[in-house]
């Protein structure tokens, strides 16, 4: 089978295992951070995928859900609509994807709700036993389901909260390699808290300018197991992250905008400590159900405790606490609210993955609906994403309300 994925049940196994925490032994430097469900943190929409990963103080749009539920009060139009398109692996697989569908409705001038669907498919794989015969073809998927509300506290700032159900089915329920221990999928509930603040009166000389500041602490939740086993090692934290940002927009003239956005993110999750070894490479156990620790702190512990102690639990001491920011970048220009075009830099840590990459975008607005399209390319490592092409499209109702409410009035009457 050409360029598909062909997976034995023992690698869905240890692909299980490596989303728990404390599986990283921190060798060469590295301390990556794992966790379950990782594709919540896959950028879903296009036009922050052309500035960087930027989006938690951008303008509202449909999309921020999934940036900022709180921005959802200073949106500009009545209802808003996107889906967008993400391929994964594309230059080795055809199938795996992520697609999602987001939207808000405005209740008030001062408050919103908003809804999203995000849907990850590995596509088709071969599951095969340990003996390498195959016992079925399987589609792993994984999908979120989010309700949020947002409200203005005052003129400039508002606050917002979400609510997220996820389904995570990678095994298909089949039993674990040489064990009687069945699978079944993860599921979780999780919320985003957030704020967001906007004011239109930061000029900059004779340009008017807009400045944007947000925080969003998305997917606080229970751990996530796919197995029956009560065992701590079995458990899985959530992507905890916590995403601060700012922009800055400036209207150059009648036509002419440039907005600049930064966000830093750090996900509230225990760090991998450095584990004490054996001779073969093992971890050596401390007699009471855990492993001795050579440097850093237990990764099994409490959600609360695990997003509080995630800010002082590296192993690497601040050094360590710092590398586990990333940042990004983005700017946006646009010209008569009509093309787009936008480019933005994503920085980690070499010893937290090392992903490093710039981003093109380009953004063309219609009557009622808007088309966005992103671009990635690598600097310092193969990505998911190089060489593709995401898709975005935005339908605006409001404007096509209007359109259709233009001929009764200007003929002062609906025709026969």
């Amino acid at each position: 089978m050409n360029n598909k994925i062909i997976a034995s049940v023992g690698l869905c196994a240890l692909v299980l295992q490596s989303y728990s925490q404390g599986i990283n032994y921190n060798k060469g430097g590295l301390s990556t951070i794992t966790t379950a469900v990782p594709f919540l943190l896959i950028t879903p929409d296009a036009r922050a995928g052309g500035m960087g990963d930027v989006g938690v103080a951008s303008s509202p749009d449909a999309n921020s859900m999934y940036w900022n539920p709180s921005k959802l009060a200073f949106a500009d139009k009545d209802f808003g609509l996107s889906m967008s398109y993400t391929p994964w692996l594309r230059a080795l697989v055809p199938d795996i994807s992520l697609t999602c569908v987001s939207g808000y409705k405005k209740l008030s001038k001062m408050a919103a709700i908003g809804g999203s669907l995000r849907y990850f498919t590995l596509g088709s794989v071969q599951f095969t036993d340990n003996t390498g015969n195959a016992i079925g073809t399987y589609k792993p998927n994984e999908f979120a389901f989010d309700l949020g509300y947002s409200q203005k506290l005052s003129q400039h700032f508002s606050v917002g909260i979400a609510m997220r159900y996820i389904n995570s089915n990678l095994t298909n329920s089949i039993p674990l390699p040489g064990s009687s221990t069945t699978t079944h999928p993860g599921r979780a509930f999780a919320v985003d808290v957030s704020c967001y603040y906007h004011s239109k009166k930061l000029d900059v000389g004779e340009k008017k300018g807009e400045a944007s500041f947000g925080v969003n602490i998305s997917n606080i939740g229970n751990k996530i197991s796919y197995t029956d086993n009560a065992d701590a090692s079995s458990q899985s934290f959530l992507p905890t992250q916590l995403r601060i940002g700012g922009g800055f927009k400036i209207h150059l003239d009648e036509y002419n905008t440039i907005t600049i956005l930064a966000d830093a993110t750090k996900l509230l999750v225990p760090s991998p400590p450095i584990w004490q070894l054996d001779a073969q490479g093992n971890r050596i156990p401390d007699g009471n159900g855990g492993y001795l620790i050579a440097k850093g702190k237990d990764p099994y512990r409490s959600i609360t405790s695990g997003m509080i102690g995630s800010f002082s639990d590296s192993p690497n001491g601040a050094v360590g606490e710092l590398q586990e920011i990333r940042a990004s970048g983005g700017l946006e220009y646009w010209y008569n609210n009509l093309l787009a075009f936008r480019t933005g830099y994503y920085y980690e840590n070499k010893y937290q993955g090392n992903r490093q990459y710039v981003t093109f975008g380009l953004g063309v607005k219609y009557s009622v609906f808007s088309i966005d399209m992103s671009y990635l390319t690598p600097l310092t490592q193969r990505n998911p994403l190089q060489n593709t092409l995401r898709f975005t499209l935005l339908f605006d109702f409001s404007a096509f309300k209007a359109q259709n409410a233009t001929p009764a009035a200007e003929g002062g009457g609906v025709a026969n």
